[in-house]
């Protein structure tokens, strides 16, 4: 039930990402970048000294990941 979960996130937040980012990703994608964010994110607030128990908290952790995670993508591109 976590993993499923864990997806449904990943994908709100990676599709999340790509709307504040301007990036237009497919689902897959979406889901993909959501996850690896939520992990990014989930470092970078740790490193803070934060966390997020909550399925929000998830969510605006993962975003956050994912817009960290664009935005290198964008540069490592180019």
């Amino acid at each position: 039930m976590s993993l499923i979960i864990s997806i449904i996130v990943g994908g709100v937040a990676g599709w999340l990402a790509g709307k504040i980012m301007g990036a237009e990703f497919d689902t897959i994608t979406s889901i993909i970048l959501g996850l690896v964010g939520g992990f990014v994110g989930g470092l970078v607030f740790a490193l803070l000294g934060l966390g997020a128990t909550s399925i929000i908290g998830k969510i605006i952790v993962g975003v956050v990941g994912a817009c960290i995670v664009i935005a290198i993508a964008r540069k490592v591109k180019k």
